[in-house]
């Protein structure tokens, strides 16, 4: 971080510097994005006057990006500005932060928060804005600077820390290359405290990115004078608002959104067997009569012996461990149950019979010992039951819900098993429903978003090259800021896009009253934990951040889907004949030379 400060404050060649940093954005990869969007953008910095960092109190968090609430407290606090225009020297200290924070015109200040700014909006959530410093607080501003540089500078005749006069200091300065140091400094504190207020209090603005002054400092500094007042003309983004259209007909602009957008059939056959599993979950039982044989349906309790087959598949062998055998074992007679060959060799079974029944274990199954093997057990049928499966009509439903009927069950049942396929479509449907959102909404994306986007992904980018082998010469050489413009360009409108589907989604969130129930949050997160099996994630605050955000957005889009008109249109999963065709005469001459070997 002191490394990128020192490109941000001085704008020196910053090649030396970011071949260093390299070293540990590559070796530490977790952290390396955020360091390496640093670095890239200590590249790009031309000019730059001051930043507005991100503040506590947030309302929006598209792109990850916090939008703060007017109440915040100051965007700007000293560390995080920059004022790469000041004239330094080892015997020259910038004026104290924490005392520049304090209140800078003194008996002044109401006379400067007097003189109301101008401003001019411009393209891309940008603004102009016209700050005037009356001549008291230019003079305020000036002999500060004196004062706090007086304290450390050394000039013949002066001891250290005595007061001296401010053309004395100037000469002094001048004599190092440095002659409006004092004015640029004056400059940067009337700006520090004019700039935000003028923004936030008088036209309600959230600054974001970097500001910058349209005349050169230098060209401001030779017309600075103590005692007159100055006016500073500042360039500077601020926090895009969304604007909806009127929808004739319509309550809310994003209700009854039109789109289209395609995917595979409803798996039907998923949802006739959930709707099966379902009422065999409410089955009602009943003893058999004597002498009964049990039919495919029926249920019957049995005692279980196993015993491994030989290899005719029928001859017992040795006992099968006790977790295959056992005694009273609920068995229900249906289709797909059980392993192949024991449902089949019980039907028609009495109780009190003893039947010799011929098995083949899954070969999915966990103990891989038994897997795909065959075996014999001896089953004796204790009790009989007669299971009836009822129909899902509304009085199964009330008493699966109370207040639920059957078209309810249908639909829910639907729907889950849709989500289970949502993987392959849902893209497709938010991309359809994104689209028609941007009909109905505008907002205007600041280059300072799209710059921090682009720098990102720009830095996942190297990132992925350095893991799929890439030499670290190689990556160095691809690092220049030629090569990151371009980058930015080829990807700006699929980031202006994403931006704007996201402060959307947040928009409507809080429109709506969506919010994501803590507990899917930690349950995300734990899942998240799992996966990475020990590894570091970094921030976990902000790791939370993420899943909300994720979570959210998928919450919305389903809100949006649930409103809207759209025409899905269904196809058919289509098969590569030709690669089928393929694979097929591969695994034939496979076959064959595994049978001459």
């Amino acid at each position: 971080i002191q490394l990128t400060n020192l490109i941000f404050h001085h704008n020196q060649d910053i090649t030396h510097y970011f071949f260093i940093r390299v070293e540990l954005i590559l070796i530490m990869f977790r952290i390396s994005n955020v360091a390496l969007a640093l670095v890239v953008a200590g590249m790009s910095v031309k000019n730059t006057s001051f930043a507005f960092s991100p503040m506590a109190s947030t309302t929006s968090t598209a792109f990850g990006i916090s939008r703060a609430s007017s109440s915040s407290p100051s965007t700007a606090p000293c560390d995080n500005v920059s004022f790469p225009f000041l004239v330094t020297n080892n015997d020259v200290t910038t004026t104290n932060c924490k005392k520049r924070q304090m209140q800078l015109f003194m008996a002044t200040a109401d006379e400067a928060a007097a003189v109301p700014s101008k401003l001019v909006r411009k393209p891309e959530s940008a603004v102009e804005i016209t700050l005037t410093a009356p001549g008291t607080a230019t003079k305020a501003a000036y002999d500060k600077v004196c004062a706090e540089v007086s304290k450390t500078i050394s000039i013949p005749g002066f001891r250290k820390g005595a007061k001296i006069p401010p053309a004395v200091i100037e000469n002094a300065m001048s004599a190092k290359g440095g002659r409006n140091s004092l004015r640029t400094q004056a400059i940067q504190a009337l700006l520090n405290q004019l700039l935000e207020p003028a923004l936030k209090e008088e036209h309600n603005l959230e600054p974001i990115g970097q500001p910058k002054l349209v005349a050169p400092v230098e060209e401001l500094a030779q017309s600075f004078k103590p005692g007159e007042s100055i006016e500073m003309v500042v360039v500077c983004d601020v926090w895009p608002d969304i604007s909806w259209s009127t929808v004739e007909g319509k309550e809310k602009p994003y209700y009854g959104l039109k789109a289209s957008y395609t995917r595979n059939p409803f798996n039907q056959a998923r949802f006739d067997q959930a709707m099966k599993d379902l009422a065999e979950r409410y089955a009602v039982t009943e003893a058999a009569p004597e002498g009964k044989e049990l039919a495919m349906g029926d249920s019957c309790i049995v005692d279980m012996t196993g015993f491994m087959a030989g290899e005719d598949g029928k001859t017992k062998g040795d006992p099968l461990p006790d977790a295959a055998s056992g005694d009273d074992v609920e068995i229900v007679l249906g289709e797909g149950r059980y392993m192949n060959g024991l449902v089949e060799g019980l039907v028609g079974a009495k109780v009190g019979e003893t039947r010799t029944v011929y098995v083949s274990f899954p070969n999915g199954l966990r103990d891989k010992t038994l897997a795909g093997k065959k075996a014999v057990f001896d089953v004796t049928v204790k009790e009989a039951s007669i299971r009836t499966v009822p129909e899902i009509d509304d009085e199964l439903a009330q008493r699966i819900r109370p207040g639920l009927d059957a078209e309810g069950i249908k639909n829910e049942l639907r729907k889950a098993v849709d989500e289970q396929d949502s993987g392959e479509w849902i893209e497709a449907r938010n991309k359809a429903l994104s689209k028609a959102l941007a009909e109905v909404m505008d907002v205007e994306v600041p280059d300072t978003l799209v710059t921090n986007q682009a720098r990102e992904k720009y830095a996942q980018m190297m990132a992925e090259f350095r893991t799929q082998g890439m030499d670290d010469e190689e990556i160095k050489k691809l690092i220049t800021p030629e090569n990151f413009q371009k980058y930015k360009n080829i990807q700006k409108q699929d980031i202006v896009d994403d931006f704007k589907t996201s402060m959307a989604a947040d928009e409507i969130a809080r429109l709506e009253g969506i919010e994501v129930p803590a507990y899917q949050i930690d349950e995300q997160l734990e899942a998240v934990k799992k996966e990475a099996n020990g590894e570091d994630l970094g921030d976990e605050n902000m790791l939370r951040t993420k899943i909300e955000s994720t979570i959210m957005r998928r919450m919305v889009f389903d809100f949006l889907a649930e409103n809207a008109e759209l025409d899905v249109q269904y196809e058919e999963e289509k098969f590569d004949e030709e690669l089928l065709e393929k694979l097929a005469k591969e695994t034939m001459e496979r076959e064959a030379k595994d049978l001459k070997a």
